[in-house]
């Protein structure tokens, strides 16, 4: 799937990725300052997500109530080594129920289920986005 939008329509991309992600594991590529963390929130917020939501960056992962699911939503940014994500207990985690959002996937490649969505976001001259799901 691909979609072209505007921030102005990030209500829609967000819903769009909801209804067609096959899986609740979404990766999320893409370039520093492109719009992962941004389109993360709408995301929670479409399902539900009462609280503030914000990056978590230094912490790893938060956890976020949404009307039916638990959301974890993690950012591999600052992690060196793989064996960080194991210290966190990531692999209990991807056995949940949850909804589960994880920023620069590449970090942790060799922990990451095959039942994951991709999404792959660039940045176009105009400012609109491009995002590719598979």
């Amino acid at each position: 799937m691909k979609i072209t939008y505007s921030l102005n329509e990030l209500s829609q991309t967000a819903n769009e990725l909801i209804k067609n992600a096959k899986h609740k594991t979404v990766l999320f590529d893409a370039d520093m300052g492109v719009g992962k963390t941004t389109l993360i929130k709408e995301i929670c917020k479409q399902l539900g997500v009462q609280d503030a939501i914000s990056s978590p960056t230094y912490s790893l992962v938060n956890e976020y109530q949404g009307s039916d699911h638990i959301i974890y939503h993690f950012d591999f940014y600052r992690i060196e080594q793989e064996e960080e994500a194991y210290d966190i207990g990531f692999e209990e985690y991807l056995d949940s129920e949850a909804w589960i959002f994880i920023e620069w996937p590449n970090k942790i490649s060799n922990l990451l289920p095959e039942n994951s969505v991709k999404v792959k976001i660039e940045l176009l001259s105009d400012g609109k986005r491009v995002l590719l799901m598979s």
